[in-house]
């Protein structure tokens, strides 16, 4: 686990996070088009009492599940191999 600095509303935020996790934040903005801290901003203001850390994990796990709905739905909609 290594802990990154962030800076959220011009402040510094410190967030502890795994590197899987945070190779998994960066891909999720680049697919968006947006930098890491963006993506974080936008984590963090819709995250209210929760912390940090743990939101960003639920968001990397939730973008995961997403993406695996939708390679099901795809795999579904060509029908047998």
């Amino acid at each position: 686990m290594r802990k990154r600095s962030v800076n959220l509303r011009g402040h510094a935020t410190s967030v502890s996070l795994e590197d899987a996790y945070w190779a998994e934040l960066k891909r999720m903005a680049s697919a968006e088009g947006i930098t890491v801290t963006a993506l974080i901003g936008r984590i963090d203001e819709a995250r209210g009492e929760e912390n940090l850390s743990s939101r960003l994990r639920l968001a990397v796990l939730d973008d995961l599940r997403t993406r695996v709905a939708r390679l099901e739905a795809e795999r579904a909609e060509r029908g047998p191999a």
